[in-house]
């Protein structure tokens, strides 16, 4: 009879909220290893029982691993899928309580899964719920299968664009574009639901853009690394407005510090399609100019005199701008010990040699008082 009895509470849960344990409960465990974990110590463990407000996990030992109260409450969501039987990595944040059970966390777990559910929709293209959280002035703040998430307001679909506070506070589906969980990356995309039929217009006419052709386009956004351009393509009544970058590099033929120096928002511009990558188009303003340096043999001759600006200094000497795109250097040794260059400085020098295959300039000073070597 009593073998009877302890088959049976092996069986079922071993919990003691706050009562003695039994001598069936003592039968039970005793053939059980004792174990000893360490707070923070990673463990596998099984479901074994779910309750509204408990998760009871076998953990190997003689005690049950208990997941309760706030950490309970923060895996709800990853708990409601769990099922008695599925094993989970959970971490310990007590080594025993009062009662003798192990207290587990199942933060990590519920992070992994999360992680991996974004990676998924990511690859199926999957339509998932978000939660706005806040906008800023680069787009909105999400949260995506309890992981921070950030729609860029490139992102944002034409309705949204015009209110992003109108999504703070409210459920919506987005498409998940960038997933990084070493980095805690997560970027996703609302308009490519909301405007779903435009996207597919404006990818139906990227295939037909083709490198090298010039378009006129409009500055729609400045950023610190370059600019968007955007540019109507298609044929007939089939034109659709599609945007491309234009990365700082390929602003101007000349050396370029700010954007804002050389495009503002609302400029028209002309621009040539240099790439196109995942859907993404490259955009070219100075590509869409004539190369200067095609005229530049025909425009400076040895020994001829140029006026030009010091731009910047490097070890072997000074870089000097003779016009936008054109740069000629200084060598260190055709400066003067007396002689000093600031960054700014206009400076009449003299063209030693041209190279247009590697586009280099070779310059001297044009001095007022001539030391033995210069001129």
């Amino acid at each position: 009879m009593n073998s009877k009895t302890s088959t049976k509470k092996s069986s079922s849960p071993r919990v003691k909220q706050g009562a003695a344990l039994t001598m069936a409960d003592l039968l039970a465990n005793a053939g059980k290893p004792l174990l000893s974990f360490s707070t923070g110590q990673k463990i596998r463990a099984k479901v074994v029982a779910k309750t509204p407000k408990t998760l009871v996990l076998d953990i190997g030992g003689k005690s049950e691993g208990i997941v309760a109260e706030k950490a309970f409450v923060e895996a709800k969501d990853y708990i409601k899928r769990l099922k008695v039987g599925d094993e989970v990595v959970a971490s310990v944040l007590i080594s025993e309580s009062r009662e003798g059970n192990v207290i587990l966390s199942l933060r990590q777990a519920m992070f992994d899964s999360s992680w991996e559910k974004v990676e998924k929709a990511k690859q199926s293209k999957e339509e998932i719920a978000v939660f706005g959280k806040g906008v800023n002035p680069s787009g909105v703040a999400v949260e995506a299968e309890g992981l921070s998430g950030f729609i860029p307001t490139t992102q944002l679909g034409k309705e949204v664009s015009k209110n992003p506070q109108s999504l703070v506070g409210k459920y919506f589906k987005a498409i998940v574009l960038e997933v990084d969980r070493f980095s805690n990356k997560l970027v996703l995309s609302e308009k490519e639901i909301s405007d779903a039929e435009d996207i597919k217009s404006a990818k139906e006419v990227m295939s037909g853009v083709k490198d090298g052709e010039v378009y006129e386009g409009e500055v729609t956004t400045v950023a610190n690394f370059g600019c968007f351009v955007k540019i109507m393509a298609g044929k007939g009544k089939k034109m659709v407005s599609i945007e491309g970058l234009v990365h700082i590099s390929e602003l101007s033929w000349g050396r370029v510090e700010r954007v804002s120096d050389v495009v503002n928002k609302g400029d028209k511009v002309k621009v040539k399609v240099i790439g196109k990558n995942d859907g993404k188009l490259a955009l070219s303003i100075k590509q869409a100019k004539d190369d200067p340096w095609k005229e530049v043999e025909k425009k400076y001759k040895a020994e001829s005199k140029v006026k030009g600006r010091v731009v910047r200094f490097t070890d072997f000497g000074a870089f000097i701008e003779v016009e936008p795109g054109i740069e000629g250097l200084i060598h260190m040794t055709k400066i003067p010990p007396t002689v000093k260059l600031t960054e700014g400085q206009e400076v009449n020098c003299y063209v030693q040699d041209i190279d247009t295959k590697s586009k280099k300039m070779s310059l001297g000073l044009v001095l007022t008082s001539k030391p033995v070597g210069y001129k």
